[in-house]
């Protein structure tokens, strides 16, 4: 078997962070890291609040809709269209709360959703459930899977984007143009795709709502809802604040005495990407992801999932028998990061769950190589 080739490190990639040098942090997915640069110019920003808190929260609408603007161009997305929020779980609730649902409604999801979204819309109305085998061969099979699930009642669909766990797209362009044909309102959660891919915003979704805090490099709790045009009258802020009159996107966003120095950070973290060189950047992650797994792939038991091309994440089955349930799913991670200082997420299922791997700039190979090395172990 031929050895995979390991990936050159980025030039100045780990001195962008401030990271603990003694820790593999092979999870960038889950939490996101935040640049120096980006670091220092929230800080700056909160200065400002601090030297005169007057002046920064009279203005800060129009900072607000200046950053927004910016985000905007850097997305190629409408800026009226557009809000700042703290999280996909806040995107889910504002879409949803704005979609009229009657009795008898029903509502689609995967069991590959994240937790807080699924919950969400199963607040609203009930849910069915699209069970997605992590070893679907490609695209269209996601997509024939998920039509499937569709009932006569099914009146939206809340999709990932870019799936958390096994690392996939699932809403593409062709499942959402079908959904939109059977009258379907689509929510996208697109958590994962800002910073990681060029076209991050899902097109064609009546509602997506995605973090920069992730690949985006922004600072923690900067995310982002996107509303096609014919719904943003009915999306109405989880608390009213005074810029209520205003409407979306601006009622969304202001919350009167808040921390908004992050939102208005965001921007330099999509800047600091170009500066980067965003194609290289993104070439280099998901490189290093696929060197990882490649290298788990060999240990007996693991098994590679099919994966998107160009995604910065690779999931892989465990053995089974390991990990096939939250507790169990939660040790093993636990107990990777305490005995071999490293970072990994750890996703239950029954019979055996997965282990995901993500590719940053301040990764390097003999980190995957490590892991690699390690984890047959903790395995047994």
């Amino acid at each position: 078997m031929t050895d995979p080739t390991a990936p050159s490190a980025f030039p100045g990639g780990p001195a962008l962070f401030r990271l603990d040098p003694a820790v593999a942090h092979l999870n960038h997915g889950s939490y996101g890291a935040v640049p120096l640069p980006v670091q220092e110019a929230q800080e700056a920003l909160r200065a400002q609040a601090h030297a005169d808190p007057d002046a920064f929260f009279n203005g800060v609408s129009e900072r607000l809709t200046a950053a927004r603007g910016r985000i905007a161009a850097r997305l190629g997305a409408d800026p009226d269209g557009l809000s700042f929020i703290s999280n996909a779980t806040e995107g889910a609730n504002l879409a949803l709360d704005a979609i009229p649902l009657a009795e008898g409604d029903e509502i689609l999801v995967t069991d590959h959703g994240y937790g807080t979204v699924v919950e969400a819309a199963a607040r609203r109305a009930k849910v069915t459930t699209v069970a997605l085998d992590p070893r679907l061969p490609d695209e269209d099979a996601v997509r024939e899977a998920v039509l499937a699930g569709v009932t006569p009642r099914t009146r939206v669909a809340v999709l990932d984007h870019v799936s958390s766990p096994t690392a996939r797209l699932i809403a593409g362009p062709r499942l959402l143009a079908e959904l939109a044909e059977r009258g379907i309102t689509t929510v996208v959660d697109g958590a994962h795709t800002p910073g990681m891919l060029a076209e991050p915003i899902a097109a064609g979704a009546d509602f997506w709502f995605g973090n920069l805090h992730k690949w985006g490099y922004a600072p923690s709790g900067s995310a982002l809802l996107a509303v096609a045009p014919a719904h943003r009258a009915r999306v109405r802020a989880l608390s009213p604040s005074w810029e209520d009159h205003r409407g979306f996107p601006l009622s969304v966003e202001y919350r009167a005495t808040f921390d908004y120095t992050g939102w208005l950070a965001a921007p330099e973290g999509l800047d600091l990407l170009e500066r980067l060189g965003a194609d290289r950047v993104r070439a280099h992650n998901s490189a290093l992801a696929g060197y990882g797994a490649e290298l788990l792939a060999r240990i007996p038991g693991m098994t590679v999932l099919p994966h998107t091309p160009g995604l910065a994440l690779r999931s892989l089955l465990l053995p089974p028998g390991v990990a096939e349930t939250r507790e169990a799913a939660t040790a093993l991670r636990e107990e990777l990061a305490a005995k071999l200082r490293i970072r990994v997420l750890v996703w239950p299922r029954p019979g055996g769950g997965g282990l995901r791997v993500c590719g940053q700039v301040y990764n390097r190979a003999e980190e995957y190589e490590r892991l690699a090395e390690a984890l047959p172990a903790y395995l047994r």
